[in-house]
């Protein structure tokens, strides 16, 4: 016997004993593969199987699931019996349904479920997707996940290209001599000499500020200009009401 079958033979015999006391058959050949046979020895978990086993002998054992993605490093599988196995048909059992839909080939007698009660004795192959109505959905695939993820994009986009059309087309109107809240009066006072008023206050005045005070009046020869250009670039139109 070469290296590398003796090698593959000692970690099948190390992984099955592990699981049951009885030893599993297990041989090998260069044309047929590995030959795995756990018939009959009351296993209640799958073994861990090396990916060059061609054929799987699990029947009349105590298994009740197939874990997740168990079974898909196993390419040269060409038999496999999981007959006589009380398998619980909850929602651990959809990856072994969809496993046995996709290899009808290899499995010469199909697995059937032992319960729950409104399942017994169905083939497992043959359950429909109502018979899992109360199970949490499956996550998405990568490309379907990148689709919808992509489809909300694009519905974001154009949401902001239009949001950004909407407020281009919006009109304000803004009234003098309303009270608007944000609006400063200081941003409008001219600071030229000219515009500039001086009051005097009496001398007797309790004002501590001093004796003068220069205060800026509205500058309304800009107004226009600042009117013309709140509605030229922003669409702002002002009325006096």
């Amino acid at each position: 016997m070469t290296g590398p079958v003796f090698a593959v033979l000692l970690f099948l015999s190390s992984s099955l004993a592990q699981t049951s006391s009885d030893s599993c058959m297990c041989s090998m050949s260069p044309s047929a593969g590995v030959s795995v046979k756990c018939i009959s020895q009351s296993l209640r978990e799958i073994p861990s199987l090396s990916a060059d086993t061609s054929e799987l002998y699990l029947q009349q054992n105590q298994l009740s699931t197939v874990p997740a993605g168990h079974f898909d490093s196993l390419r040269d599988l060409r038999v496999a019996n999981l007959s006589h196995n009380p398998f619980h048909c909850g929602c651990n059992i959809r990856y072994l349904r969809a496993w046995l839909r996709r290899n009808k080939a290899v499995t010469p007698e199909a697995p059937r479920c032992a319960s729950p009660q409104s399942l017994a004795n169905r083939i497992i192959s043959d359950l429909r997707d109502e018979d899992f109505s109360g199970c949490v959905r499956e996550p998405c695939s990568g490309a379907l996940f990148n689709f919808v993820v992509g489809l909300m994009l694009l519905g974001l986009i154009g949401l902001l290209f239009w949001s950004f059309r909407l407020a281009k087309d919006l009109t304000f109107i803004l009234g003098i001599g309303e009270r608007h809240v944000g609006l400063e009066a200081e941003s409008l006072r001219s600071f030229k000499p000219k515009h500039r008023k001086r009051m005097s206050f009496g001398a007797g005045s309790s004002n501590t500020r001093g004796d003068e005070l220069e205060r800026p009046l509205l500058n309304m020869e800009i107004l226009p200009q600042i009117i013309d250009a709140l509605n030229r670039q922003h669409n702002i139109k002002i009325k006096e009401t």
